[in-house]
């Protein structure tokens, strides 16, 4: 008994009970953090191929290194990459967003100006600078594994406000807009979410598992293969449009039938 006593309060003991709780504690995180979408790991050959690529077309904005540029006044040419991850390259460079073609306050979606394999590449040697959002998995990409009710309901409480709930994209400040995201690459929805381009902002793990993009793509994808049920869908930009529209067919059709009893009655 008196063994274990002094074993008991032994100065170490604390440090020993301190250890064993850290070791749980990051076991339990470990085990219980969300599921993740990583896709293929890359080559030390899809690096150096990928350096060369980011060195002939990238470096010019974003430095040799990838630590980002600013002119003498201190605007910023382009922002550091290091930490960005494959997936902000395959969404940025795999929808012609990059390279930029001219300077302006949100970079226009346009065909694709690299190979799906140097897009690839260069993903592979931006990943290599420091860790980041990987290119998700073909699992999590599969619209028929998803639920289109559950995802319909994410979209429209963390989406709709700017893409709108049928997902046709809207205008924002300064020049800026979302984008529709109905008809999109399934790949580039979900990257989208994961890497926040633009204004959108980040729906990391965290904040949406990889199962909720999941299912966000299934509803966008359920809309897409929808079309509108009430005829023309004039942009499915709400009762704004609808409204115009409504007014300017009636406003003409009474001024035309002025015009045309005006004229019976001469």
């Amino acid at each position: 008994m008196k063994a274990l006593a002094a074993r008991r309060h032994h100065p170490m003991a604390l440090l020993v009970i301190l250890l064993l709780a850290l070791v749980a504690t990051g076991g339990l995180y470990a085990a219980l953090q969300p599921s993740t979408a990583q896709a293929e790991a890359y080559t030390q050959d899809d690096i150096d191929a990928g350096q060369q690529l980011f060195l002939a077309n990238c470096a010019t904005c974003h430095g040799r290194n990838a630590e980002g540029l600013t002119d003498l006044e201190g605007e910023t040419l382009g922002p550091s990459l290091i930490g960005v991850g494959a997936a902000a390259v395959d969404f940025q460079v795999g929808t012609g967003r990059m390279p930029m073609q001219a300077s302006g306050p949100q970079a226009a979606r346009k065909p694709p100006q690299m190979t799906e394999e140097q897009t690839r590449q260069l993903a592979a040697y931006v990943a290599s600078l420091g860790p980041g959002p990987a290119v998700p998995a073909d699992e999590y990409l599969d619209a028929s594994q998803g639920d289109p009710t559950r995802g319909g309901e994410i979209f429209r409480i963390n989406c709709a406000m700017c893409h709108n709930a049928a997902g046709a994209g809207g205008a924002l400040t300064r020049g800026k807009y979302a984008p529709p995201v109905v008809g999109v690459d399934p790949k580039h929805v979900y990257e989208a979410m994961e890497t926040g381009p633009q204004n959108m902002p980040v729906f990391s793990d965290s904040n949406l598992s990889a199962e909720d993009k999941r299912d966000v793509i299934a509803y966008l994808e359920a809309i897409d293969e929808t079309g509108s049920p009430g005829g023309i869908s004039l942009g499915s930009l709400g009762p704004v449009t609808e409204g115009l529209y409504a007014w300017t067919i009636i406003l003409t059709l009474l001024l035309s039938c002025a015009v045309w009893l005006g004229a019976k009655a001469k």
